[in-house]
């Protein structure tokens, strides 16, 4: 084969049912060898086995890649060229490696010999992506190939997942190569890494140790990160909260880790979470950290968070996160899954699980007055259209069963608010990096991994913008991806903030003066259905239209410009200064104090 056959035989090979990437003259063996195989391996149905879509730019195949992979718990694979297409790959990997998603990039590099020449669209992206990727290959040795292709799919799906990048000079690419169709790389102290993490097993005395201090609360809290998802343990969780009864709210990116419909789901926490999840965390004397890492969207204050708990326990599968943000009393380093069923065997073996849910009869109900008397709330009367209402109608529609994508921004914590989440996966976004421009080519992503499943982007004016020639590929490929644009004609969580902390001096945010149609863009990128809603009383029928049409739908909305995103916590401040809004009740007993501005 040539160095190019094996990169695809590779791929059929781990699985891949669908490619993204961009084409140009460092990677054209690649996608001739693709083409080539898809068109001997035609399906009985007559598709392709492994088809490769094409986005109007490189960054959107990063995140349809990231899409499919935070949908489907599979590998996500983009294939771009050397020089721009590479560099236009930086924003999704670096995105990737801060939400721990799995993926494999390929880039085209010039040939080994024109490698440090400033050669034509030459980038030394083994350089630049160092420092964004779990790992890096650069590839100049055409007989490793073949195991360092097979390497870089274990690396990126094993222990915390991530994205590694494989650079392949075009010569290693046309190189003749013998096929073995087996074989890694040599990587013994990765691997002795991954094994002791395996390995890793609670004994009786460590188990003795948790229950003999969940013993001691009275008020347990789980707070569960996207480390929950990303391993596989939301069964394990579940079993978990049944046996023993502790509630659980979640960060951002484990929203769906745990049904929040539940009796006993507190839905997020942090800075936009819930008032009554943030007060949860207030009250708590006992607070178990499963795959989260205490970011300064949820911990902005390590010593004021949780300040009741006189335990905090810790279970994690990377060490380098435990006690880094704040000090753990007991932890775990290990498998998530693996570690919550040990921990549910010994507590049943041991006959703790009556004991512990007796002593928590006070904490329920104490959660579900919490629940009632700090629900989210908005203006229900206002005769502008409110964003919340919007999202609250499409979710009594799919019953927290559809697949969110989003971009980033006030949107973004409306979806996260006011919808429900049922299953894991079922939630993408860009949580740590929050780019702009991720939730258009996500859902594209999503709804090829699930086309099953109903997949909705709840994106915003100015975020849709950013990769807004993606449009042209839902309608290319018929994918009957809804997208919902909230337009509040400007940057909105930008103006909120410069609203709250800089005496309204809106610079750069106002974009009422922009001209752009969203619904003609639309409608001239193929939407059969391209619709605006401006009025309240639209909002039932117009929701039912757009997610009954059949293929690809576009709905704006023109929201109240002055909708703001309640609760905030802000920048400086604990949960006990929390900013609940005009129509969240808030704790009187908590005065909030002044906040800073010094982290956007």
């Amino acid at each position: 084969m040539s160095g190019a056959e094996v990169v695809v035989q590779v791929l059929a090979d781990e699985g891949l049912s669908v490619l993204f990437g961009y084409s140009g003259g460092a990677i054209l063996p690649v996608y001739d060898a693709i083409f080539r195989f898809n068109a001997t391996h035609i399906g009985p149905d007559g598709g392709e086995p492994m088809p490769l879509i094409v986005p109007a730019n490189e960054q959107g195949a990063g995140f349809m890649a990231s899409g499919y992979a935070r949908a489907s718990g599979k590998v996500g694979v983009a294939i771009v060229t050397s020089g721009p297409g590479a560099t236009n790959m930086v924003t999704p990997v670096r995105d990737a490696m801060a939400d721990s998603i799995a993926m494999v990039v390929i880039c085209g590099q010039v040939p080994t010999s024109a490698i440090g020449s400033d050669a034509f669209q030459e980038a030394p992206i083994s350089n630049i992506m160092s420092a964004c990727a779990k790992h890096v290959f650069l590839l100049t040795e055409p007989e490793k190939l073949e195991v360092t292709l097979r390497t870089a799919f274990e690396i990126a799906r094993s222990g915390r997942p991530g994205p590694v990048v494989i650079d392949i000079p075009k010569d290693v690419q046309n190189a003749p190569l013998v096929f073995a169709g087996e074989g890694k790389l040599p990587i013994p102290g990765y691997r002795a890494r991954l094994r002791a993490i395996e390995e890793a097993h609670l004994d009786d005395e460590a188990c003795a140790a948790f229950f003999d201090t969940l013993a001691q609360a009275r008020r347990p809290l789980i707070y569960a990160g996207g480390g929950v998802i990303a391993s596989g343990a939301t069964e394990a969780l579940q079993r978990f909260v049944d046996r023993f009864g502790i509630p659980v709210t979640t960060t951002l990116m484990a929203l769906g880790a745990y049904d929040t419909t539940a009796p006993l789901a507190l839905h997020m926490l942090g800075m936009h979470g819930t008032a009554y999840a943030n007060y949860a965390v207030e009250d708590c004397d006992f607070l178990l950290a499963l795959g989260a890492r205490f970011d300064d969207r949820v911990a902005g204050v390590p010593a004021q968070f949780a300040p009741n708990a006189r335990t905090v326990a810790q279970i994690d599968i990377d060490p380098a996160e435990i006690g880094k943000v704040k000090a753990v009393q007991w932890h775990h380093v290990g498998d998530l899954a693996a570690a919550l069923t040990r921990l549910c065997d010994y507590g049943e073996k041991h006959g703790l699980q009556h004991a512990v849910l007796a002593r928590h009869q006070a904490w329920h109900a104490h959660i579900a007055e919490l629940k009632h008397d700090h629900a989210l709330g908005y203006d229900r009367a206002s005769a502008l259209v409110q964003p919340y209402a919007v999202i609250e109608e499409i979710n009594r529609r799919t019953q927290g069963r559809a697949i969110i994508s989003t971009g980033v921004g006030q949107h973004q914590m409306w979806a996260a608010q006011y919808f429900d989440f049922r299953e894991p996966r079922h939630w993408l976004t860009s949580g740590s990096m929050g780019t702009m421009g991720f939730g258009l080519p996500a859902a594209i992503g999503a709804q090829l991994a699930r086309p099953d499943c109903v997949v909705i982007d709840i994106d915003g004016d100015a975020s849709i913008r950013m990769n807004l020639g993606e449009l042209e590929t839902v309608t290319t490929y018929g994918l009957p991806v809804k997208i919902v644009v909230l337009n509040n004609f400007g940057d909105g969580m930008v103006r909120q903030w410069q609203k709250l902390f800089f005496k309204g001096r809106f610079a750069s945010s106002d974009k009422s003066l922009h001209r752009k149609d969203f619904i003609k863009a639309a409608q001239a990128d193929g939407f059969g259905w391209a619709q605006r809603l401006e009025r309240p009383d639209q909002i039932g029928t117009m929701v039912a239209e757009f997610l009954d049409f059949p293929g690809p739908a576009f709905l704006e909305v023109l929201i109240d410009p002055d909708a703001g995103v309640y609760p905030m916590v802000g920048p400086g401040a604990s949960y006990a200064q929390m900013i609940t809004g005009e129509f969240i009740a808030a704790r009187d007993r908590y005065a909030t104090q002044e906040t800073t501005n010094d982290m956007f």
